[in-house]
């Protein structure tokens, strides 16, 4: 081995044990701000002892496009098996102390780890066993925060572990060290970026059993990763690499619009709502694992007979209306599934009611109801 390569190897095995025998400390005290403090003193010792490479790679922009394409099509499909798998309501951070304390750290992170792994690359780019080493260190120093925060008391909890953070956490940095030795840090910053940060910007996620999610987050950098392999089979002339990105750039406005549509459908938070059928209380005209489309409207235009959808004890109930009351200033709902033999023993108020069923689409929830129930 190569006295450079030596030096890089031991830079990375001293920053390892001084990192973890730190970890706690400095965390509990920098919080989200030690990971860009982490990041922000390696790059300065890395430039110090081993200087940094340009990142000018021809083929950047092309990556770009295809590693968005790629994720493009993996939240169309995470979001379609939303609908079988059901969804979970997001956090919000889109506040000036969310921002300050979880999305900005997150960012500077992201853009300093991934120009420190280039740098790295780089510099073992003739050694694959470097490249090996130096991929393993980011899995550690990505591990290394999740180790504090975990509980391990049985193989189960251990087995958790394993499956939903350390292959995950192996495979997306194998795919970022390998887009990285190919085509410098850009992409992966762009990958990173949308893969993390997503959740902040939208509503609602899907929200996957644990084992379902640990398969997920296993295969998709796989497959992304051999798609850019692929990429970097075909062979390009100029004229050639000019009509790929023209096409590949109008592929992207069909699976825009359908993430979109996926958002917008689901997340309840505008004019129409989709939800899965959990019980058989309105067969036979509603069946258990339907999807049926809830309309908002005005509490005015409920007439009695209408099916509609209320938030009642953490959950949505979807039973016809078959009478109201009003008492004094307020008006009073009351509801029963049309296969059952007496009226829902509650009162449903306006600001419960979500809206009206006007659409049902048979079958396809069945999935999440199977899942939920095992």
């Amino acid at each position: 081995m190569k006295k450079s390569y030596k030096k890089l190897l031991l830079f990375q095995i001293i920053v390892l044990i001084i990192s973890f025998l730190l970890n706690n400390f400095v965390s509990s005290i920098l919080g989200n701000y030690f990971e860009v403090l982490y990041y922000c003193i390696l790059l300065f010792l890395f430039k110090i002892i081993f200087g940094f490479e340009k990142d000018n790679h021809r083929d950047t922009k092309n990556i770009c496009i295809e590693i968005f394409i790629y994720l493009l099509i993996y939240f169309l499909l995470y979001y379609l098996s939303g609908i079988i798998l059901s969804f979970a309501k997001t956090s919000s951070y889109l506040h000036l102390n969310g921002i300050i304390k979880v999305i900005l750290p997150l960012i500077v992170t992201i853009i300093l780890r991934e120009i420190l792994r280039y740098m790295m690359v780089k510099k073992s780019e003739e050694s694959r066993t470097l490249i090996i080493l130096t991929t393993l260190f980011f899995i550690l120093s990505d591990l290394r925060g999740t180790l504090e925060t975990s509980i391990f008391y049985s193989s189960y909890t251990i087995f958790i572990y394993v499956a939903t953070t350390i292959l995950p956490t192996i495979t997306r940095n194998i795919l970022t060290t390998y887009i990285s030795y190919k085509t410098g840090y850009k992409p992966t910053i762009m990958y990173y970026l949308i893969i993390s940060l997503y959740s902040f910007f939208v509503p609602i996620i899907p929200n996957p059993n644990q084992y379902i999610y640990s398969i997920v987050e296993l295969l998709v950098p796989m497959f992304f990763m051999y798609g850019i392999y692929k990429y970097y089979k075909r062979e390009k002339d100029e004229k050639i690499e000019r009509d790929y990105q023209k096409k590949r750039i109008g592929n992207l406005v069909i699976p825009v619009m359908l993430v979109i549509f996926l958002v917008y459908i689901t997340s309840g938070y505008f004019h129409y709502h989709a939800i899965v059928i959990a019980s058989g209380s309105m067969e036979p005209n509603i069946l258990k694992g339907d999807v049926v489309v809830i309309e908002k409207i005005n509490k005015k235009d409920i007439q009695i007979g209408d099916i509609i959808a209320y938030r009642y004890d953490k959950r949505i109930i979807v039973h016809r209306l078959v009478k109201n009351i009003k008492v004094g200033d307020e008006l009073y709902y009351y509801t029963k599934g049309d296969a059952n033999y007496d009226i829902d023993n509650y009162k449903i108020t306006e600001d419960m009611i979500i809206g009206v069923v006007n659409i049902r689409i048979p079958y396809i929830g069945y999935p999440t109801v199977w899942i939920n129930e095992l």
